[in-house]
């Protein structure tokens, strides 16, 4: 008997909280639109986590959207005096303020639509926050890693979640059209989440819906991502590079292990454990935040970062293809918890990383700049010289019959091409892109910065033509500022040839919001477009020629990008 009234209990609390979802979803809502707009919470003069955090104790099953949002405002000031909020902008990234969730809801009161109406046209004007004060300002809430947040601070971070979605990231127009309703069902999950673990798999689901390449750091942060990416206790004793439905194994880092299994170099791995690769990679989507699937890719393909693996057993069974045969075998994986093997792995990681690093096209008839190591040419000059050292190299780099800019990396110094190469080579009009920023009198537009932030000024400035051919080379790791600038080197060398793969599409600055818990949640905070208003976010920059790699030419250790400028010299 004692059971059977400890599992109705039980039963009827779970129906009580599944009865408030709705009520919940209509909270956030309704508070995160009094957040960022009503004079009072957005200047900080109240405190919108505090009116959070009273009030959504008192969301009731079965309330309706007119009673939250008598909840969220009743102790609101509702008579403005100050003059309304004049935005003058006039080139203006609109799509994602979208009112109609109270608007068009025919269950909504006139009274109250005139009441949310009345915010939105008084709303607060972030232009006048204190110096060092910022729209993304948010406090911390720390609890023990092992200890689940308690239901309403999983609710406020859920609810900071979606407002930064409606009101600080300038590309939700590109993310899922079903978000909301996605959102909703992710809420549900947070609500009904008994441990840290259950939630933080729901935070990772919500925060892949971003697919933002600056938003991909977050799963580190999770405290149980051994458990819900599998990517901690046990590495591949081979290298690998994903290459369309498969694990292309590339090097045997522990060949005994290897033999033992039938694994060697060219092998082609389809399944895991029973799962095929192409799921495998689907399922990681769900749970990780990039820009396009190439970064996707790019990011599974990374052996350190060790994502692939679809579940966090010691020992797998792979599916695989070695030239015309098939086979299945089973594999030990390396224990990272044994420190000659994981010491064997870092060797091994660092001569692969020192490789890449020094990586250099070595050619007298070409000036090579490679922009992960350009700080180099700062070393023992004195400031007072740099400049006439930098034109040095420029002129030099100016006889060559081709110049190769290396993005494939993120910039040292970011300084080289956005002010030395421009002040050498470009004239001084270089408007290489529109940048969209959050709109300070209407947040939840974003409004285009003045043009004259697109480059440097410099004074008495000359401009030295360039003939020859220019080399701009792409991939998956030309990321943020990377392909800011390789957007720049475009403008600058109108002759130039974008060549690679697929960037990683996060163009921008990154913006920061703490969320409950010790999380970080990053972002691209500002939309970039070309001049004509083509899409960069997700996409990428503009590529010339696409260049994809065979098997073969992975296994060869080939660079297509080096080959094809010295193709083009011939």
């Amino acid at each position: 008997m004692k059971k059977i009234t400890i599992f109705t209990l039980i039963i009827t609390i779970q129906q009580f909280i599944f009865a408030q979802k709705n009520q919940y979803a209509d909270f956030i809502k309704t508070w995160n639109f009094v957040k960022y707009y009503h004079p009072d919470l957005a200047s900080g003069k109240i405190d919108a986590d505090s009116l959070f955090l009273v009030n959504i104790e008192k969301v009731r099953p079965k309330q309706n959207f007119n009673e939250i949002i008598t909840l969220v405002t009743q102790n609101l000031n509702t008579q403005f005096s100050s003059p309304p909020v004049i935005d003058n902008n006039k080139d203006i990234l609109s799509v994602n303020q979208n009112f109609d969730w109270f608007q068009k809801n025919k269950k909504i009161t006139a009274e109250n639509k005139n009441l949310l109406n009345n915010i939105y046209k008084n709303r607060f004007d972030y232009g006048l926050l204190p110096k060092g004060k910022s729209v993304s300002d948010e406090k911390e809430y720390p609890f023990p890693k092992e200890e689940n947040l308690p239901l309403k601070y999983r609710l406020l971070t859920m609810a900071k979640i979606q407002g930064t979605v409606d009101y600080l990231f300038p590309h939700k127009y590109l993310m899922d059209k079903n978000f909301d309703s996605y959102f909703n069902i992710l809420l549900d999950e947070a609500v009904q989440s008994s441990t840290r673990k259950d939630f933080e798999r729901v935070l990772a689901k919500v925060v892949s819906q971003f697919q933002d390449s600056h938003a991909f750091s977050f799963y580190r942060q999770l405290n149980y991502k051994d458990g819900i990416l599998f990517n901690v206790s046990y590495y591949s004793p081979f290298d690998f590079q994903i290459v369309g439905d498969h694990l292309l194994v590339t090097h045997l880092i522990f060949p005994g292990i290897c033999n033992k299994a039938g694994i060697k170099t060219g092998d082609e791995i389809t399944e895991i454990n029973g799962k095929k690769v192409s799921e495998i990679i689907k399922e990681k989507g769900r749970l990780l935040s990039v820009s396009n699937h190439q970064k996707l890719l790019y990011v599974l393909s990374t052996y350190e970062y060790n994502l692939i693996w679809p579940d966090n057993l010691p020992k797998k069974t792979l599916a695989v293809r070695s030239g015309s045969k098939k086979f299945s075998t089973e594999i030990e994986l390396i224990n990272a918890t044994d420190k000659s093997q994981v010491s064997a792995l870092v060797n091994y990681i660092n001569h692969k990383n020192r490789t890449i690093e020094n990586r250099r096209l070595d050619n007298k008839d070409i000036a090579y700049f490679k922009t992960d190591a350009t700080m180099h040419f700062m070393e023992n000059v004195d400031d007072d010289k740099l400049d006439a050292k930098m034109d040095s190299i420029l002129e030099n780099a100016s006889r060559k019959k081709a110049i190769v800019f290396d993005m494939r990396g993120y910039p040292d110094w970011g300084g080289f091409i956005f002010h030395y190469v421009y002040k050498y080579f470009s004239p001084v009009e270089n408007y290489f892109y529109k940048y969209y920023e959050p709109n300070l009198k209407n947040l939840g537009t974003f409004n285009l910065r003045d043009p004259k932030y697109n480059y440097p000024e410099i004074e008495n400035k000359t401009t030295h033509s360039y003939s020859g051919k220019v080399f701009i080379l792409v991939n998956p790791d030309t990321r943020s500022a990377s392909e800011w600038y390789s957007m720049s080197l475009q403008k600058i060398f109108p002759q130039s040839i974008t060549t690679g793969q697929q960037t990683s599409g996060a163009d921008g600055d990154v913006v920061k919001i703490n969320l409950p818990g010790d999380y970080l949640l990053e972002f691209t905070g500002n939309g970039i477009f070309y001049p004509d208003n083509s899409q960069t976010q997700q996409k990428g920059i503009r590529i010339n020629e696409l260049i994809k790699y065979t098997d073969q030419d992975i296994l060869d250790n080939r660079d297509l990008e080096f080959e094809r400028v010295l193709n083009s010299l011939q």
